[in-house]
C-alpha cells in the first residue's frame, strides 16, 4: 500500500510540475509572437479603418469604478481623435437585459467626444474569441487595430492570428490595482484555454448571424 501512496503523490508531482511548465511555456508563447504588434502610444500605431474595443465592467463589484473599462475608453477616444481609426467597433457582454456592455462603451466614448455614428455595438462579444472572429464574420473586417490592456491584447492578437485577421494592438494603462488582482492570475489559465478552444475543441462563437457592414 505504502508503495501505492508513493506512485500516487508522485504521479500528481509529475502531472503538476508538466501542467505548470506548460501554462508558462504557453504564456511567454504568446507575448513572443505578440510582442512586435503592440504599442504603448497612439502616435506610433499604424492607421486601420476599425477599432475593435473589447468590452468590461464599467464597474467593480463593489461599485467602485473600474479603471480597466475607464483607460480602454481613454485609449480607444484618442485613437479616433487624432485620426488613427474611423469607426470603433464595440464588443461586450449584454447576456441580461439590464446589463450591456456595449451601451456602457458608446456613452462613455460619446462622453469623450466621439461621434455616435463612429461607434457600432457588437452586443455577442461574451468572450474575446467571440469579440475576435464575429469582427471579421459578422462584421468583415480583417484588417483592425484592437484596445484592452497589454495582457489581454496580446491573447486577442493570438486569437486574431488564429483566425487570418490583420491585427495590431494599442495597449491601455493596466490599473495599478491589477499587481494584486486576481485577474493577472487568471489571465495564465486564459492563455491555456485559448489554445485548447482554438487547436483541440475549435470553439465557435455563442452567436453568428447575418454580415454587417460598418457606416465607414
Amino acid at each position: 500500500m505504502k508503495i501505492k501512496w508513493r506512485k500516487l503523490i508522485w504521479g500528481g508531482i509529475i502531472s503538476g510540475l508538466i501542467i505548470f511548465l506548460g501554462t508558462v511555456i504557453i504564456y511567454h508563447w504568446m507575448d513572443k509572437q505578440a510582442e512586435q504588434r503592440v504599442y504603448e502610444e497612439t502616435d506610433t500605431i499604424p492607421y486601420q479603418a476599425v477599432t475593435l474595443v473589447l468590452g468590461t465592467n464599467s464597474k467593480r463589484k463593489n461599485g467602485a469604478t473600474n479603471f480597466y473599462f475607464e483607460y480602454r475608453m481613454d485609449a480607444a477616444a484618442a485613437l479616433y481623435h487624432a485620426g488613427k481609426t474611423r469607426h470603433l467597433l464595440v464588443s461586450g457582454d449584454n447576456s441580461r437585459k439590464d446589463y450591456s456592455e456595449p451601451a456602457e462603451m458608446k456613452e462613455a466614448l460619446i462622453n469623450r467626444g466621439v461621434p455616435a455614428a463612429a461607434i457600432t455595438m457588437d452586443y455577442a462579444g461574451f468572450r474575446t474569441l467571440d469579440s475576435v472572429e464575429r469582427c471579421k464574420a459578422v462584421f468583415q473586417q480583417d484588417s483592425i487595430i484592437i484596445v484592452s490592456q497589454k495582457f489581454h491584447n496580446i491573447r486577442a492578437l493570438f486569437i486574431a492570428d488564429k483566425k487570418s485577421i490583420n491585427a495590431v494592438a494599442l495597449n491601455a494603462p493596466t490599473p495599478a490595482i491589477h499587481a494584486k488582482s486576481k485577474v493577472r492570475y487568471r489571465e495564465y489559465l486564459a492563455r491555456v484555454k485559448a489554445v485548447l478552444d482554438l487547436y483541440i475543441l475549435n470553439k465557435k462563437p455563442r452567436f453568428y448571424g447575418d454580415p454587417i457592414d460598418l457606416p465607414l
